[in-house]
This record gives structure tokens, sequence and C-alpha cells, in this order.
């Protein structure tokens, strides 16, 4: 049996791959570059899907890494279950922050200052004049308060904002301050002007920004959703929005991606990008970064890094 790595990104574009493994190129094709079951370290192809990602899980009988390239690793989930104890689940973390924050900086200043309809002025030669809502003095609450929340934090302080609250799944304190647990957000959601999600998608964040929790947002607050598709109820987020009391700038959906016709495209308030968060050029040099140094690790007989969790133990 060889001891082959499958990457999505051929071998002879990264530096600094280890010698002594079988670099064998797969991005989703129908064909596999060779047999699943020799496969060791298994890099998922970038935002193929689902489909794509689980489709040779269940045939890699000898895979001990299965790397991500994305921050969240809720494609994968599905076929974990066809893995032997012991597997090791790794994500992106590093790659994609910088530029998430960035786009979640962009989607709020181009809500709040009226880009969108400034666009459209421009299109119809319209002048669109007029006072428009500034990031400054405004209270931003951050929920999901891991790399790319802490990112995104980062980004605001120069913006003069009045306050920034962070939320994560449980309370700690880090160097700019207190995170608050998501059992506090009830009390913390009706203070904050900007709300942004930015979790990973789980049991328990599927779903989590509900009809209870739009409705407890302040009039007038804009919903920023930079996390997956599915953390947001669309059925309650339509309603929301189609009253007129809150907006939103979202750079993923639920579906996703957003089908022709449906109501999501113009709902008054919305801005969307097409998931678009970490698709930068700063994707590429970053990726193959973190593939060379966790194979480094792993051809060296060391535990690679940003394991999210291991086939066969409780996760908790």
């Amino acid at each position: 049996m060889t001891a082959d790595v499958w990457l999505p990104i051929p071998a002879d574009e990264i530096e600094g791959l280890p010698e002594g493994l079988n670099y064998l190129f797969w991005d989703g094709a129908r064909d596999f570059p060779g047999d699943p079951a020799d496969c060791v370290f298994y890099v998922v192809p970038y935002m193929k899907g689902v489909e794509v990602a689980v489709r040779p899980l269940s045939a890699m009988s000898s895979v001990r890494v299965v790397q991500t390239l994305s921050a969240g690793t809720d494609h994968v989930a599905p076929g974990l279950g066809a893995l032997s104890a012991g597997v090791r689940l790794c994500n992106a973390k590093g790659v994609h922050e910088a530029s998430t924050a960035e786009l979640t900086l962009a989607l709020i200043l181009a809500s709040l200052r009226g880009v969108p309809g400034f666009v459209r002025g421009q299109d119809r030669e319209e002048w669109r004049s007029g006072f428009y809502p500034a990031l400054a003095d405004k209270s931003v609450l951050i929920v999901g308060y891991g790399s790319i929340g802490a990112a995104i934090e980062d980004r605001l302080a120069p913006f003069e904002c009045a306050r920034v609250v962070r939320v994560a799944r449980s309370a700690r304190t880090t160097v700019r301050g207190e995170v608050h647990a998501f059992t506090e957000l009830s009390a913390l959601l009706p203070e904050a002007d900007v709300v942004i999600l930015s979790t990973p998608l789980t049991d328990e964040t599927k779903g989590l920004a509900d009809a209870g929790f739009l409705a407890r947002m302040k009039d007038g607050a804009l919903f920023v959703n930079v996390a997956r598709g599915a953390v947001a109820d669309t059925e309650a987020l339509l309603a929301e929005l189609k009253s007129g009391r809150i907006t939103a700038a979202l750079d993923v959906t639920d579906p996703e991606p957003l089908p022709a016709g449906h109501p999501l495209w113009h709902a008054p308030g919305v801005l969307i990008s097409p998931h678009v968060g970490g698709s930068t050029s700063a994707f590429l040099p970053r990726a193959k970064r973190l593939l060379a140094g966790q194979l480094t690790l792993f051809a060296a007989g060391n535990e690679p890094r940003n394991t999210v969790l291991v086939t066969g133990e409780a996760t908790g």
C-alpha cells in the first residue's frame, strides 16, 4: 500500500511539501486519482459542496487526517461516520480570517452608507444625496467569537464604534475583554445596532437566528451573516425584512446558491454577496502554506494543527 495524499492543488505548485509521500491531484472530478483505500491524508476540494467532499470517505480505510480548506467543516460532517476511529478532522484556521473580516466590514459599510442605492442611482443617472447611517458610534454584537470573529473586531477598531460585544458558545475573557455565552443573547440583542453572525454551522447553531432571535433585535438594526446560511431561519428573516423593521447583509444564504426567483433576492433592505468571504487573492497562498505546514507535521509523525474533532471521541 502507498501513502497517498489527495490534494486539490497540484503538488508541484506547493512549496515546502515533505518528501516520502505520494501526492495525487483530485479536485472533485468524477474519477478518483487512485485507490481511496491508500489515501492517508485527504484534503477536501474547496467550495465543491457536500456530495464531492464526502464521496471518497467511505472507501478511505487508511485515512488519518481529513483537512478542509474552509473554516467550516459542516460539508464533511455527513461522511465522518464512515471513517474508522482516530481520524483527525482539521479546518483551515489562518486561511480565511483576513478575507472574511474584510468582506464583513465591506458589507456593513455598504449597507449602512447606502452603497447599493448609489449603484442603482448611477445606473439611472440619479443623484441620491442625503444623510445615511454611519458605523461610528454604533454598538456591534459579534455572535461567534472564534478566529474570524476576532479578526472582524480587529478591523472594527478604527471605526470608532460605541461598543463591541462578543458572544461565543461559552463565556471567557480575552485580551480585548469579556466574551459572553450564547445563553446571554436574549439580553444582548436589543442593545446592538449591528449583529454579525460568524459562527460555525453545528447542531447547536443551526437556526440560531430564528424568529425569536430576530424579534429581539432593535428597530433599524443591521443583521449580517458571514457564517453559514442555515445559522439563520430564512423565512423568519424574510418576514422581518418585509416589515422594514431591520435590514440585512448576507454573504451566505439558505438555500445556497440562492435560486432564481427566490424572494430573498428582492426583499427590501437586503444586500447579498455570493459566498465570497474567503475566495479572494489571499486564499491560495495561505492555503498552500497551510498544507505544507500540516503535511510536514504529518510526515514527521506529529499531530497536525487546527483539529476540530477526532472520530470516535466524544465531543462536548
